[in-house]
Formats: structure tokens, C-alpha cells, sequence
């Protein structure tokens, strides 16, 4: 088994999954943000995959990626890479794109 890799990223550079190349459903940040508000402290790594580009592509949290991005622009946060993708994911659009 490949031991965990987490990385150090700018959230606006991840790039969105092809179910949810819109961003994160505004409900759902609306809600985070009233819970959580621009706080990063105690948040889970975000799930991501390596696609054969090198480009990172979010497999869980969109939403926690988008409002870290919109809110807390510059803000480096944690992700976890979980495996790697046969295809390139450089041209899905990034959380930055749909800000």
C-alpha cells in the first residue's frame, strides 16, 4: 500500500471534478459559512487524485475548497493525495475559475 501523501495547496489552484464543474452548491457554502465562517481550524484535509498531468483534481470537498478560496484568498490549506489518474485533469476548470 502506498503510504499517505498530503500536500500544502492554494485551494483556487484545485481543479473541479467533471460531476461538479459548476463549484460548490451555493446552499451548501452559504451553510458552511454561517457554521464555520473564514475559519480553517479543525477542518479535514480535502481528498484529491494526482491526474497524469500532475494537475490535483478534488474528490472530497468542493465546497470547503471554494469558500477557503473566496473567503481567505492566498490561504495555503491541506489536502490528501488519495491515488492517481490515468488522464490528464488540466483542463477541468479550477475553484479560482468559478469564483
Amino acid at each position: 500500500m502506498k503510504p499517505r501523501e498530503y500536500l500544502s495547496v492554494d485551494p483556487a489552484s484545485l481543479h473541479l471534478p467533471g460531476s461538479r464543474r459548476d463549484g460548490a452548491d451555493p446552499l451548501k457554502l452559504q451553510r458552511q459559512l454561517s457554521r464555520y465562517g473564514k475559519s480553517i481550524v479543525g477542518m479535514p484535509p480535502l481528498e484529491v487524485k494526482r491526474g497524469s498531468d500532475g494537475e490535483l483534481v478534488i474528490y472530497d470537498g468542493v465546497t470547503r475548497a471554494t469558500r477557503v478560496a473566496k473567503y481567505l484568498p492566498g490561504e495555503i490549506i491541506l489536502v490528501e493525495v488519495t491515488g492517481d489518474l490515468n488522464g490528464p485533469v488540466g483542463s477541468l476548470p479550477t475553484v479560482g475559475d468559478k469564483l
